[in-house]
């Protein structure tokens, strides 16, 4: 929703901008005694003077009208236009837009219509179906419309994987799978900043764009790009953290990397069923590998091979269905049963939720989290009889079968 009064700017970022803001406008036009008062009072003297000069008469008040009478077009307009309003733009902003389109007469006659119209702040980021030569009032009414408003969005779940993303985003835009699969080759080029790639725990790993494709409904701008549409998800993911000070909290609340804080955030997100065991995973998965309460420090998750299987083309498989060369695989980066530690990327792209919720993880000593039943709900477990009664109830739930429930 676009609000003229707040849309993302501080001061300093208005600038020029910021003085043609409505609040602005309205409080230059309230002085008493300036010199808009006195440029009247000029022009109104010019006025009476030009009274004694005959047909010369008709083009001077021609012209003092425009000082005096805002431009604006009559009708409700012809033909068509596309006009796009963008993420923080100002009333005045989407004036100038439609102005230079043809679609108002003046911008000053669209924020005069903005002002009268208290709805005028619910016109959202979008591109719009209009008219050229509009009356100002008759353009925000139907920039109110939604059926003025071209829709060609596409929505991208929390925990889906880049290749999955890749495919999704194919179907929509008719652009080739692998065209993307090129542009995601330099995360940083997309604009990833280089230093999220730093690790505490010395691990290094492949600059994967896995995690930093942030899952939300976007709009597709016409004639995109695969990597300008990469580029749009990977701001939007940039713009979440930033609200959450995901940088600084990673590193000063949670003592890690942002990067591993990230990969934590993108295996809960894979694990867990229900939002609400977001935050509970993560302080699994911290317990496990930073506080020492295995010997290991490694994980024992099969999301992290499944993830490996996908990147080779292959399909994802139940727990109870892999293999235990599957499991044991060492040429598999992503195996955390035998390997200590964090996986070299992320294995999904989280949602907001997860973001968060490795943030804030509840405090707990807990070293297992295991699927219990066919509804998703997880259980967790501090020590080997936990364990063991965990895996009774998925047996008993039927989430478990074969041998593992004998």
């Amino acid at each position: 929703m676009i609000d003229d009064l707040d849309l993302g700017f501080d001061e300093q970022e208005r600038g020029e901008k910021g003085k043609h803001r409505r609040g602005a406008v309205l409080r230059r036009q309230g002085k008493s005694g300036g010199g808009r008062g006195k440029t009247i009072f000029a022009l109104l003297m010019a006025f009476v003077l030009l009274g004694g000069i005959g047909g010369g008469a008709y083009v001077g008040f021609d012209r003092i009208r425009n000082y005096l009478v805002t431009p604006d077009y009559d009708g409700p307009g012809t033909g068509e236009a596309l006009v796009e309003v963008k993420t923080g733009e100002s009333l005045t902003d989407i004036g100038n837009t439609l102005y230079d389109a043809g679609v108002v007469k003046s911008t000053k006659a669209f924020i005069e219509a903005a002002d009268a119209n208290p709805l005028s702040k619910n016109i959202q980021v979008g591109r719009y179906k209009v008219r050229k030569e509009m009356k100002a009032a008759d353009a925000i009414t139907l920039m109110l419309d939604p059926k003025s408003r071209v829709v060609n969005g596409v929505t991208i779940p929390e925990g889906t994987i880049t290749l999955n993303v890749y495919q999704i985003l194919s179907k929509q835009t008719k652009i080739p799978v692998k065209e993307f699969q090129a542009a995601a080759k330099d995360p940083v080029k997309l604009g990833v900043p280089a230093f999220w790639f730093t690790r505490g725990d010395g691990k290094k790993g492949p600059k994967s764009l896995e995690g930093f494709l942030y899952p939300s409904t976007y709009e597709i701008p016409p004639k995109a790009t695969a990597e300008q549409i990469l580029s749009l998800m990977v701001d939007q993911f940039l713009a979440v953290t930033k609200q959450l000070d995901f940088v600084d909290r990673a590193k000063n609340d949670r003592k890690i990397s942002p990067y591993e804080a990230l990969i934590t955030a993108s295996i809960a997100e894979a694990e867990s069923v229900n939002a609400v065991d977001l935050p509970k995973v993560s302080r699994v998965i911290y317990n496990r590998i930073y506080a020492g309460k295995i010997g290991c420090n490694c994980l024992g998750i099969d999301s992290g091979i499944n993830y490996y299987l996908r990147l080779q083309g292959k399909d994802p498989k139940d727990s109870d269905d892999l293999l235990q060369s599957e499991i044991n695989d060492l040429k598999n980066p992503y195996n955390t049963h035998n390997v200590a530690g964090l996986p070299p990327t992320p294995i999904s792209n989280p949602g907001e939720a997860a973001l968060k919720g490795a943030l804030e993880p509840p405090p707990g000593d807990w070293i297992f989290f295991m699927t219990v039943d066919q509804k998703g709900t997880m259980g967790y477990g501090s020590n080997d009889a936990d364990f063991l009664k965990l895996r009774r109830q998925m047996c008993d739930n039927k989430v478990l079968t074969g041998e593992n429930c004998t």
